[in-house]
């Protein structure tokens, strides 16, 4: 299953940092809400020394870091979920910012509907003071 972005298959555009999604289990309608980092560290070796990189993560076959979740996509099968990616995150801040007031808006650890079960954040001003310059939030 790909992931969906406002309707059409998701591809990653340059400037990205990560994405904040919704996965939807059809068969009982539970959700999760969560981020995902299009890059990850690395490293090679480059004259005789290591240098760190980034590579690609494994975003296109992701489907969550809930436990109780990933028991629902083994038990029920990937086509019997739906990713929606709902926000493009140009940065790391960015990402940890929506993806912990989306949790909060949908109450998302105390609803029952959701497979989220906990959220954590730490969010600098420094790391999100564009998002107020942009007039995004």
């Amino acid at each position: 299953m790909t992931w969906l972005y406002e309707g059409r298959e998701f591809e990653p555009p340059i400037e990205a940092y990560g994405f904040i999604y919704l996965i939807e289990n059809k068969q009982n309608k539970k959700k999760y809400i969560g981020r995902k980092f299009l890059t990850k560290a690395g490293y090679k070796q480059v004259n005789g020394k290591r240098k760190k990189i980034r590579k690609e993560s494994d975003w296109a076959d992701y489907y969550g870091s809930s436990p109780q979740l990933q028991r629902d996509v083994d038990e029920f099968g990937k086509d019997n979920f739906t990713r929606t990616i709902l926000r493009i995150c140009k940065s790391r801040g960015e990402c940890n910012y929506y993806e912990a007031k989306l949790i909060f808006h949908y109450d998302a650890v105390l609803d029952p509907n959701y497979y989220n079960s906990w959220v954590q954040c730490k969010i600098q001003y420094s790391h999100v003071k564009n998002l107020i310059a942009e007039k995004v939030l």
